[in-house]
């Protein structure tokens, strides 16, 4: 009997993205302590992640330190992120399918999709609220890895993305 295991490795390509997922979270969790009100946003691939905001080179340097050391010691909490686009996925893929189910067997004329409008917006507003939940412990245990092993931030470079200063974090290990 053979068995599949769906378990990322930390070597391979989806446990490198969702470590450094991780300390892209941690790292935004770190600035907005320090920077309050602050909009910033980041997003992860297999070499690293991204930063985007008004923000400085040391800031960055220094948050994504802070992070990763924090992560280190045990704050895996660091790793999940409200305004994680996973959270805004579960909402609107449940939302829709509420919005979707209300629709269901209803005729072509427009009081009958009237007359669901209701049981639409109940449904898409129960999926969001269920959604909530759902989309932190997907961030937990599908998209993010708090468990950064060996990871080392080797180099941190500023650029401009259009209008918004990017900061590029790429890593090994």
């Amino acid at each position: 009997m053979s068995t599949l295991s769906f378990t990322p490795q930390p070597e391979s390509i989806l446990g490198r993205i969702r470590r450094h997922h991780a300390l892209e979270h941690a790292t935004l969790h770190v600035l907005a302590e320090n920077l309050p009100r602050r909009s910033m946003a980041g997003y992860s691939d297999w070499r690293g992640f991204w930063i985007l905001g008004e923000l400085t080179l040391e800031q960055v340097y220094a948050a994504v330190n802070t992070a990763q050391s924090r992560l280190l010691n045990g704050e895996r909490e660091l790793a999940v992120h409200p305004n994680c686009g996973t959270n805004f996925v579960v909402s609107g893929v449940i939302a829709g399918a509420g919005a979707f189910l209300a629709s269901v067997g209803i005729g072509r004329r427009r009081r009958d999709w009237l007359e669901r409008l209701p049981m639409a917006a109940t449904l898409a507003t129960l999926g969001l609220i269920l959604a909530q939940p759902l989309g932190f412990l997907i961030q937990e245990r599908i998209t993010t890895s708090p468990d950064l092993g060996e990871l080392q931030v080797v180099e941190i470079t500023a650029s401009r993305r259009g209008p918004l200063p990017a900061f590029r974090i790429l890593t090994r290990g």
